[in-house]
């Protein structure tokens, strides 16, 4: 594999990057958002979307080309398309029938997002969903995800997930890790040369173990070390979901998320960042919050963006439910995030 290095993917690519360097504000949507939805997004200033397509007819490279040319018609660049046909794949994670071909299905659709312009892609590992247990309400009475690990279920896209053994039997994690080096190892060359960077997400919950698989290797700071080892590329590398991390706590983890975002910033390897907090860390019981109402003090956390010159893009993730709809809820992240931003730039004397 290779051993080159390279600054942040979007600083690297010519044409590609923000009019604005440093950190990047973005939002999430739907390849079905509305010409409203689109212009609620330029209101809000943003410059990137994250977009989610769920037909699975719509993979292909020309309808790829045709949300590119549609939301920047709306000033948005396209900074991740989401395929959930190759992310969180049992079939890869647990070596399962079809394995070959979901792989083969992963490298297509790395190469097909390359050829429309688009250079990233956020990859997650979880063999049997994310798990929850249902919803609480939080401050105000808006609705958010709570996990009660005694009462959860895994969900993903059509299929539910729950017992001891989701999938029959207990997984070793020496028959994890070598399906993820299977796996990675064929994707790594494909991503660099398509120029597409891939960030892993963290497992949410980061639980081990989880309906008789341990989460071994995107569920604690030492297997995510050890996975990028083993990828050993430039265009492999982390999207650290900040929730999921807080999920875990500094016990869990292993170490906090202030110094996780520092080690990986080091290391070239902090691709993208789910900018969002939770009441509490496990083993107790928790709910999602929004940003300024959890047990981390965001700020800190964009200190250490700004402190390391984080140079991409994070997003507001998982919003709870507040009255008016789902435009509140977006607009009052983004518009703390913005400030939070504008404050430790300040503290810097500017953008990286």
């Amino acid at each position: 594999m290779s051993s080159k290095t390279n600054q942040f993917p979007m600083r690297a690519v010519p044409g590609y990057y923000s009019s604005t360097p440093g950190i990047q504000i973005a939002i999430q949507t739907g390849a079905d958002a509305s010409d409203e939805d689109l212009q609620f997004f330029e209101q809000l200033g943003v410059e990137w979307a994250m977009v989610g397509i769920r037909n699975p007819e719509q993979h292909t490279l020309d309808f790829y080309k045709s949300l590119v040319k549609r939301f920047g018609d709306h000033g948005l660049k396209i900074y991740r398309l989401t395929n959930l046909g190759v992310h969180n794949v049992p079939e890869i994670t647990l070596n399962l029938p079809g394995r070959d071909a979901k792989v083969e299905e992963f490298k297509q659709f790395i190469r097909n997002i390359g050829a429309a312009g688009i250079k990233y892609n956020t990859y997650a590992h979880m063999a049997n969903g994310i798990w929850s247990s249902g919803r609480a309400e939080g401050r105000g009475g808006m609705e958010a995800r709570r996990l009660d690990i005694k009462d959860a279920v895994g969900r993903w896209v059509d299929k539910t997930y729950e017992g001891e053994l989701t999938h029959g039997r207990l997984y070793s994690e020496e028959e994890l890790w070598d399906n993820y080096a299977y796996m990675i190892r064929q994707v790594a060359p494909v991503a660099e040369e398509a120029g597409v960077y891939i960030g892993v997400h963290p497992d949410d919950p980061p639980v081990y173990p989880l309906g008789g698989i341990p989460r071994c290797m995107f569920g604690n700071f030492a297997g995510y070390k050890k996975a990028m080892e083993i990828a050993d590329s430039p265009n492999i590398g982390v999207c650290l979901c900040v929730g999921c991390w807080l999920e875990g706590g500094e016990i869990g983890m292993g170490v906090g998320v202030v110094d996780a975002i520092k080690h990986f910033a080091a290391k070239n390897q902090l691709f993208k960042v789910h900018f969002r907090n939770v009441s509490n860390p496990m083993p107790e019981p928790w709910v999602e919050t929004l940003i300024d109402n959890g047990y981390q003090d965001m700020y800190a956390v964009m200190k250490a963006l700004r402190e390391v010159k984080f140079d991409g893009c994070i997003i507001p993730d998982h919003i709870p439910a507040m009255l008016g709809g789902p435009r509140v809820g977006t607009a009052y992240s983004i518009a703390y995030m913005r400030a939070l931003v504008q404050a430790v730039n300040n503290e810097f004397g500017g953008a990286a």
